[in-house]
């Protein structure tokens, strides 16, 4: 059980006063991919529009934002974007296909398709984005946080290469080894824009903000450091004004140097124990995480036991952020997610 905090908490109180390492009223709870995929209401709204129709539409964008508070009574709000977005203005030619995911129709191939790419102005040509910030902000009058996001130059810089989601990487790490300093002006590139990216974000009310590397684990430590730790160091220490979440996945061998480049809270996926993931990441920065989401489609029972296992490990120490090790499943049961939050709040209320 945590220590008892000085005064009862909304749930932006909650979620901020563990990014701040404090005693919050109970354990904040939220979900990575939590606006769609299982919720009815979305999938009516997919019938209608495509996903970059919905992310380019702020109040669309925020109508799906906020359908998981409602539905699920989550601490925070994450905005329905996509981590592609930035990459439209930069000059990528791109959609979103179902069941696939982002599919470039203009890769990168060499130094002359990095020079290419623009250095955009997120905070105007990506005004959608901060515009649809502002009605979630609104709507969620400080009872909610809201949570801005951003893909990780890596990742980014996967999808570039590959064209497509791919399964080894292969392309983009060929092209990361044979091509090492156009590598390294395409991730400069993609860290100058992201970090413009989050702080517009922030300055348009994002209280929070989560950088996804969801690609990371496909390096190994010593080629992490030399090609992708510098970048991703430079976006935290450039990103002010709100506390900020590193998340990759398959990162377990990655872990420590994760910490180093940098993030309040460390995100960690389902394959790893969350109690020697925080030892050393180091008990000084915050953890998230680390619920299997696939529990949830074994119905409340295996739920409970890993969100059992999952605050045992947490040992109720200041600093953490209960998620799933990665995105919400599109067959999860919505009334599993909200038992869930439920669960979570009265296990570790005070």
């Amino acid at each position: 059980m945590l220590d008892a905090p000085t005064q009862p908490h909304t749930g932006a109180a909650r979620l901020l006063a563990a990014l701040r390492r404090e005693r919050p009223d109970a354990t904040p709870i939220w979900f990575m991919r939590q606006a769609g995929r299982c919720l009815a209401d979305y999938r009516r709204l997919r019938e209608r529009y495509d996903i970059l129709t919905l992310a380019k539409t702020p109040e669309l964008s925020a109508e799906v934002t906020l359908m998981p508070i409602a539905a699920f009574g989550v601490d925070a709000a994450v905005m329905f974007a996509d981590i592609m977005l930035p990459l439209e203005p930069m000059g990528v030619e791109l959609e979103i296909e179902p069941e696939i995911g982002p599919i470039i129709h203009n890769p990168i191939r060499s130094a002359a398709d990095v020079d290419r790419l623009r250095l955009i102005e997120p905070a105007a040509e990506l005004e959608f984005v901060m515009d649809a910030i502002r009605l979630v902000r609104g709507e969620l009058d400080g009872r909610q946080a809201l949570i801005g996001f951003a893909g990780a130059p890596f990742t980014l810089a996967c999808y570039l290469i590959e064209g497509r989601p791919s399964r080894d990487y292969a392309l983009a790490k060929a092209f990361m080894y044979r091509q090492p300093e156009a590598w390294h002006a395409l991730l400069d590139k993609l860290s100058t824009v992201m970090v413009r990216y989050l702080n517009a974000q922030i300055g348009a009310g994002a209280q929070v903000v989560q950088l996804f590397d969801s690609w990371v684990g496909a390096l190994n430590p010593a080629d992490y450091v030399a090609f992708v730790q510098p970048h991703v160091r430079r976006i935290f220490a450039a990103v002010t004004g709100a506390p900020t979440i590193h998340f990759g996945t398959q990162s377990a061998a990655l872990l420590e140097l994760m910490a180093d480049a940098g993030g309040d809270v460390i995100g960690v996926d389902a394959r790893q124990s969350l109690d020697v993931a925080w030892q050393r990441i180091g008990y000084g920065r915050g953890i998230q995480g680390n619920l299997d989401a696939t529990r949830l489609l074994a119905g409340w029972q295996a739920t409970e036991a890993g969100a059992r296992d999952v605050l045992g490990r947490a040992g109720g120490r200041s600093g953490h952020i209960f998620n799933l090790g990665h995105g919400v499943l599109p067959d999860t049961d919505p009334d599993l997610l909200r038992r869930l939050v439920d669960f979570v709040h009265a296990e570790t209320a005070s």
